[in-house]
């Protein structure tokens, strides 16, 4: 649902969430217009070849949890540590720069519903350095 908000500035509630998807892209960024693909991984389970492959492709990350399921939160750091190992490995290109990581909260309007406190949300993006938000 956030990659269907921001490529078609609507909130689409009838889509498949388990269904992952390329999108592609334009927008125009610091008066400059640029093309991008995004992949909706869907969250699903995977092994950690599949994983790490996707992580291969992308050039940039929104790590996205839901504040509904505590299981969700609980692998951000997971994933940021592969990010960041896997985009340090000396098999890469010799362009040693980490690629842009942010953690985001999602569903922050299910108040009643939430298991994860924005606090755990800061917290996490402070020991890891990474900007954190929290959006519906």
């Amino acid at each position: 649902a956030l990659t269907v908000r921001f490529i078609t500035r609507r909130f689409i509630g009838d889509y498949d969430p388990t269904l992952e998807m390329i999108y592609r892209h334009m927008a125009v960024i610091d008066g400059e217009m640029v093309h991008f693909e995004i992949l909706d991984t869907a969250g699903q389970e995977e092994d950690s070849l599949q994983i790490e492959e996707k992580i291969k492709w992308g050039d940039g990350f929104a790590v996205v949890y839901s504040v509904t399921d505590r299981c969700s939160f609980d692998e951000v750091m997971r994933l940021c540590f592969l990010i960041n190992h896997i985009h340090s490995s000396p098999k890469r290109s010799s362009v040693s720069e980490q690629p842009p990581v942010v953690i985001v909260g999602n569903k922050k309007d299910l108040q009643f519903d939430r298991m994860v406190s924005t606090e755990d949300g800061e917290n996490l993006s402070k020991a890891l350095k990474l900007p954190f938000y929290e959006i519906s």
